[in-house]
């Protein structure tokens, strides 16, 4: 769908692009063929803020199920009124993704054009569910895709709190003005896959020490460690020692296997 059928379907309905809400539409058609072109056909479906259609439309018709979650009353209303009366496989829930979402019990993945200031609690909301998808297919900010993929030395929490439960890697980078009206920064599809195990520890635990680690980014982890969890200076120098790194490391410079080894020794 182009930017002029948006903007005849929002005159018809006296609607207009709700900022409050961060709606920017794909309009964009090879991008939108690039990410129908990411689900199959025996595929169930979460799509998150499908907005009027662009990416619903074609996906449905394309997968076994299709349930978007729409938060805006009136798009919701626009999107049922235009279109959905074609499509006898998908279901349209009118309502808030962090609050009214139904997590099935099949396997399923999530395709979302989601505003840029919901994109993590909506990875968190998934990947910590009690069946979390075997795939979510995300638009959002480039910089925010990169720092979800992150290596060692650039790590950050939010790299780690994806890459503890999924593999995360950019697909395509996206322009700006892929869409309407355009945002002020670039987009990148990212695709997070969940890993088929999670190391066998307590994840509570293992985000406390994360956060510890990360408390002050530019400390050394030593003296992180040791206030943040309260623990015997010399006692965390002797588990790091032990598990090989380097108690003048930073909490950027430690991979994922790390973080578990010392989840297991702290």
């Amino acid at each position: 769908m182009n930017k002029t059928k948006i903007a005849e379907i929002l005159d018809r309905h006296g609607l207009g692009a709700l900022k409050r809400l961060g709606q920017n539409f794909l309009v964009d058609q090879n991008i939108i063929k690039k990410m129908v072109g990411l689900v199959s056909s025996d595929d169930t479906v979460i799509e998150v803020g499908p907005g009027f259609g662009s990416l619903t439309i074609p996906t449905a018709k394309k997968v076994k199920k299709l349930i978007a979650i729409e938060k805006d009353k009136k798009i919701a209303q626009v999107l049922e009124d235009e279109f959905l009366g074609q499509l006898n496989n998908t279901t349209l829930i009118r309502g808030d993704v962090l609050k009214d979402c139904v997590i099935p019990s099949e396997k399923y993945l999530v395709l979302a054009n989601t505003p840029f200031y919901i994109t993590s609690p909506v990875i968190k909301m998934f990947l910590e569910s009690t069946n979390p998808p075997s795939k979510m297919i995300l638009m959002t900010q480039k910089e925010v895709a990169q720092r979800i993929c992150s290596k060692p030395p650039e790590m950050n929490i939010l790299a780690i709190s994806v890459q503890f439960y999924a593999n995360p890697k950019i697909a395509f980078k996206v322009s700006r003005n892929s869409f309407w009206p355009s945002p002020k920064v670039d987009c990148a599809v990212l695709i997070i896959e969940r890993k088929d195990s999670l190391p066998k520890i307590d994840i509570k635990k293992f985000f406390k020490i994360v956060k510890a680690g990360f408390s002050h980014p530019r400390a050394q982890l030593l003296n992180n460690f040791s206030k943040g969890l309260k623990l015997d200076k010399e006692k965390v120098k002797e588990i790091m020692l032990s598990l090989e790194i380097h108690p003048k490391k930073r909490a950027e410079s430690l991979s994922i296997d790390e973080w578990v080894k010392l989840t297991s020794k702290l």
